[in-house]
């Protein structure tokens, strides 16, 4: 009996990645299991998606807190441990985290991001690799930190940039990578001893 780690995933639109880790969490030896999906935009299409598959949801609109980002994310932490959770995946979360949330799930919170880091931190990942000459580039899994993109890698993938990219069509290669990569990188997470929450921050 594979025991099943406990995963929230946070998103703040359609959750394409997110899917992906509900299907493959499916599998009987899959080492993790998807309880709780997040959303810090109640409109968020992947609330609909994870409600279909049996999921629970929850949107905690990030609107309302205005500037207090500690006070949105104490919300969101209350929900992710109101529902056990284990593990955190963001997929597609369009929030800057402050060191309140990431501390709290440091060694247990991973990330996805469109680009082989370190290279190309940050937004427009793929139009600065296509001006910047790049032959190849990818998707990387990371630890969250306190700095932007700059967590332990825990797996890579590598896709060719051709001549003839532009911005659309290497991101559509690009995703297509992140969508076999993020359920990989999560069942090596989930399959390890995980650090002790820290709940003291």
């Amino acid at each position: 009996m594979v025991t099943k780690r406990r995963v929230g995933i946070l998103i703040s639109g359609r959750g394409s990645n997110m899917a992906c880790l509900v299907e493959a969490a499916r599998a009987p030896d899959y080492p993790a299991e998807i309880v709780l999906v997040l959303a810090n935009k109640p409109e968020a299409g992947g609330l609909a998606t994870a409600a279909a598959a049996g999921i629970a949801t929850v949107a905690i609109d990030h609107r309302p807190f205005g500037q207090d980002r500690a006070a949105h994310e104490a919300a969101v932490d209350a929900a992710l441990r109101a529902h056990d959770v284990e593990i955190v995946c963001l997929a597609g979360y369009m929030r800057l985290l402050t060191p309140y949330l990431v501390s709290r799930w440091a060694g247990r919170m991973l990330n996805i991001h469109p680009s082989l880091l370190p290279e190309f931190k940050g937004l427009h990942t793929h139009a600065r690799a296509i001006a910047a000459g790049e032959t190849e580039h990818g998707c990387t899994v990371h630890l969250v930190t306190e700095d932007l993109d700059s967590g332990p890698v825990l797996m890579q993938a590598r896709v060719d940039v051709r001549p003839d990219d532009t911005e659309a069509t290497l991101s559509a290669r690009v995703l297509a990578a992140e969508h076999r990569l993020y359920p990989e990188a999560l069942r090596k997470l989930a399959s390890q001893p995980l650090p002790t929450a820290d709940l003291t921050s």
